[in-house]
């Protein structure tokens, strides 16, 4: 071309010999091009160019290759001129296969159709062949010079209208090899793409054509492990057609495969099984790379693109079907959602995009040349000076630094990601695996620091010898088998091997025929020592793991010992996984406790690694609890057919320590539940004693997740004879006229949780009028004395060297009856004393205020933080034990003073 269209045109016909000889063959092509390359292809641009519509198939043949031409054109001007981002690259080319597509599609149908009639379903109505777009094409990721990757499938056997009736397989195997005639047969013209139908069931050997019956019956019966990799991108391809009544069936079709394609793809668990199957998946890759000597190969070769596509579909693979956020396909996208779990970490995420970007454009490059599908670094001088100048590098040299940098954070993440743990023996097999004589198991086990090393040896052999483990299937007895002899070698570490060991051993028995966990433990060895530590740890935490193995999983987000989850992340999180469960009761309240369950075993995390004291662990517990009833309370309301107003006038109130904000990690919650009485709708007191029995079911039912609160309403008026849901005015009435001293002591500690936040103004309006109330000081004292003294008649303490924490005097009750009795005692005259501020801190208010002088209050707020710090290291090991009360005399002593001031002598000073 002596004188270019336009001079900007340059770069881009310096680095395409097939850009140049394509504008010489077709002189056309510039006056099509100067037009509209300055802008992205669009759908429009590339239909007008097949208008009017081919007749025939050679016509049709012509115009695709022309349009692929023009497009190519069209898109390699934008790239190699600077203007068109790798997004606008990939989508570009994708938009060039699904309009050729669709028009093969449309013209091979029609005149198939004329011969035989259209292809019927039962009920007598057309149906279309579903083209599914696979790999980079279902994932609008088409490199230049990509293949396109087809499944052929068809709704429902039968046969065609007529005039010629022939039965629907043999019409649409007869549209599919058309098809692909159409795109990928080679003419003068070129082709428009190579057609590759390899990823059918049974690839060469299967049909051409499949019916969604064979389909589903492939994916259940012969569905390999690799083509759950193929089909995360699959993507049904076919046009919505104007006709409204069609494009609702197109719709049902699609919603059908993809309801189809899902669990075959996606498990419903934490699928950590799929790191093997990818990894032998990418042997297979790289023993084909070494054996061509395909090392400088920019997508198999190591640190490629391809390396890059298998860590972001391995995490779909494993947690898709647990989370349909990351059931999506663009690679970069998925990336993205990656770090934003924190399943990968942000800085990996940036490493593997700019590498990502970087190895797509140079591909690109590579391929302009010539329009060949190469992803060969160049050899000769020439052409890696072409490539290193459109990759913006001022030589070969600098763009192979800037390459191998990429390649070398790639390679590094993926081994990361996939290397074998199970290469070669473990040191400690054979004391696993046996047999072996139980005097030199013994021996042995002592060696490596086991301090009973014969009922160590009990335990191992009575897990091998177990019905349990014989009946486990073959792959679990093998990842069971490579776990066993790493926990004997952790646990010997550790500062309490035999515990560490005894605990191990009955997590394993607990998760052996769970596949999926053993495959975590197998993959991810520091998963395993952070299993010895917390077990290792804590008894209750030991317990918990059992109950809920889903939690493993947790231990291999790097932000585990991070502070706890914030609230406001916490609930979108929440909201998102509801809103893919929506419609499902049992998979909501399992996401209720699933979350509930991952944030408690995290903050328990923290805990054991000295991250936080006792006081912020409560903290967060009851912040984690409000939002878990508050959520409940809202799907629940949601979920009632015949409720009169969109959000319930309805308020649930914590008590004791939900409402004190000391929950720990097994608490109750004590709860009671209030309505407006300025409800005056009919349906109003059905509803919500229903919303009121639904939100205690929720909270309380056993599913397969486990429980999510254990509750007590006995807190409400009249206790467990009282209505189950009463209005703010009644609660009102019976606290100002028939409420006991007891009651009045329990509605310190009480606040507003859930629900109306009006309505929950005026609860605490209430509260502080009842709770300020003028009271005969020494009725007052006479009535907390008597209920103290019943409490303690009820839990006899008989061992005087010994003591109760909580019941004893002197012990966590007792400094709570002194807080609620100086409420109620002074409240009326320091309206302040109501504010829900927690023992500790009104200890001081009450010091500030001169009711108790400050020192003793100062002696009463330590002994308490003693004694709660005490009592929760005592619940980690599920000890209910009795403490040796001479190292506790001080703290006894100053609660036993305080409360001789309070309760015997004058208060104030």
């Amino acid at each position: 071309m002596e004188t270019l269209p336009d001079p900007r045109w340059a770069a881009a016909l310096h680095h395409s010999r097939y850009l140049r000889q394509l504008l010489v063959a077709r002189p056309d092509l510039p006056s099509l091009l100067l037009p509209h390359w300055q802008m992205p292809l669009s759908a429009e641009l590339l239909a007008a160019a097949l208008l009017p519509a081919a007749t025939d198939d050679e016509g049709l043949q012509r115009q695709l290759r022309r349009l692929r031409q023009q497009a190519m054109a069209h898109l390699e001007l934008r790239d190699l001129c600077g203007l068109a981002p790798l997004e606008e690259v990939m989508a570009s080319m994708t938009l060039l296969a699904d309009v050729t597509t669709s028009a093969a599609l449309a013209h091979h149908t029609r005149q198939l159709e004329a011969l035989y009639g259209a292809p019927l379903d039962a009920q007598g109505r057309p149906q279309p062949l579903l083209v599914i777009g696979m790999g980079k094409l279902g994932g609008r990721e088409l490199n230049v010079s990509s293949d396109v990757d087809y499944i052929f499938v068809y709704p429902e056997d039968g046969e065609t209208a007529g005039p010629r009736k022939i039965d629907n397989f043999d019409f649409f195997n007869r549209l599919g090899k058309r098809l692909i005639a159409a795109l990928g047969e080679m003419t003068a013209d070129g082709q428009v793409f190579r057609v590759d139908m390899r990823l059918r069931p049974n690839g060469d050997s299967g049909p051409l054509v499949s019916s969604l019956d064979a389909l589903e019956n492939y994916f259940i019966t012969q569905g390999r492990e690799w083509e759950r990799y193929a089909w995360i991108k699959a993507r049904v391809m076919n046009l919505v057609p104007d006709d409204t009544e069609t494009a609702a069936r197109l719709g049902e079709w699609t919603t059908t495969l993809q309801k189809m394609a899902r669990p075959f793809v996606f498990r419903k668990y934490l699928d950590f099984g799929a790191i093997n199957a990818m990894r032998d998946l990418h042997a297979q890759i790289r023993r084909e790379v070494a054996r061509k000597d395909m090392a400088e190969h920019v997508k198999l070769g190591p640190g490629g693109i391809r390396e890059i596509e298998f860590i972001a579909q391995v995490f779909q693979l494993i947690r898709g079907g647990r989370d349909p956020g990351l059931q999506i396909r663009p690679t970069l996208a998925v990336l993205k959602e990656l770090s934003a779990r924190g399943i990968i970490a942000p800085e990996m995420e940036d490493e593997l995009r700019r590498a990502y970007v970087f190895l797509r454009r140079l591909e690109h490059r590579l391929q302009y040349v010539e329009d060949k599908q190469t992803h060969m670094l160049p050899s000769s001088p020439e052409e890696q000076a072409l490539i290193a100048a459109s990759m913006d590098c001022p030589d070969w040299a600098a763009l192979l630094a800037v390459l191998n940098a990429h390649r070398e954070k790639v390679s590094a993440h993926f081994e990361a990601i996939f290397f074998d743990p199970e290469e070669g023996e473990h040191p400690l097999d054979d004391l696993w695996l046996g047999p072996m004589e139980a005097e030199v198991a013994a021996e042995r086990l002592a060696t490596l620091g086991f301090r009973q090393p014969a009922p160590a040896w009990e335990r191992l052999e009575a897990l091998r010898q177990s019905s349990r483990y014989r009946q486990l299937p073959t792959q679990n007895r093998e990842r069971l088998d490579a776990v066993g002899p790493r926990l004997i070698g952790i646990a010997s570490q550790a500062s309490q091997p035999d515990l560490v060991l005894a605990r191990g051993l009955a997590l394993l028995d607990t998760i052996a025929r769970r596949g999926a966990y053993l495959a975590l433990l197998q993959q991810y060895p520091q998963a395993l020592h952070k299993v010895a530590d917390i077990i290792g740890a804590s008894s209750w935490a030991a317990d918990y793991l059992n109950r809920h193995p889903i939690l493993l999983d947790e231990l291999l987000d790097s932000r585990l010992l991070d502070v706890a989850t914030d609230g406001a992340a916490l609930r979108v999180e929440l909201d998102r996984a509801l809103a893919n469960a929506e419609g499902d009761t049992e998979r909501e309240m399992d996401v209720l406790r699933e979350t509930h369950h991952a944030q408690v075993f995290r903050l328990l995390a923290q805990d054991l690694a000295g991250r936080h004291t006792v006081e912020r662990i409560s903290d967060h517990l009851t912040a984690l609890a409000d939002i878990l009833v508050a959520t409940t309370l809202s799907l629940c309301w949601g979920k009632l057919k015949n409720r009169h107003r969109e959000t319930p006038a309805f308020a649930v109130v914590g008590y004791g320590k939900l409402g004190g904000k000391e929950l720990g990690y097994a608490s109750d919650l004590d709860l009671i539940y209030l309505s407006d009485e300025s409800d005056t709708d009919p349906n109003a007191p059905q509803n919500y004693t229903r919303l009121g029995q639904r939100i205690n079911t929720w909270l309380s039912s056993h599913t397969p997740a486990g429980v999510l609160f254990e509750t007590d309403l006995r807190l409400r008026p009249n206790g467990d004879s009282g209505l189950l849901v009463c209005s703010l005015e009644a609660f009102r009435a019976y606290e100002l006229k028939e409420a006991w001293s007891w009651e009045h002591q329990a509605l310190t500690r009480a606040r507003f949780v859930a629900g109306d936040p009006a309505l929950g103004e005026r609860f605490e309006a209430a509260r502080q009028e009842i709770l300020c109330q003028p009271r005969d000081q020494t009725a007052l004292k006479a009535e907390v004395l008597a209920m103290r003294q019943k409490m303690l008649d009820n839990h006899m303490n008989r061992d005087p060297e010994r003591f109760d924490l909580k019941q004893d005097p002197g012990g966590i009750i007792d400094v709570e009856f002194i807080v609620q009795y100086l409420i109620l005692a002074h409240a009326h005259t320091y309206p302040q004393l109501t504010a829900n501020l927690g023992n500790i801190a009104l200890l001081k208010r009450f010091a500030d205020l001169g009711l108790i002088p400050l020192p003793e209050a100062e002696a009463v707020r330590n002994a308490y933080r003693e004694y709660r710090r005490l009592q929760h290291v005592n619940r980690l090991n599920d000890a209910n034990v009795l403490f040796d009360r001479e190292p506790l005399t001080v703290q006894i002593e100053a609660v036993r003073a305080l409360w001789g001031r309070v309760f015997e002598g004058e208060e104030g000073f």
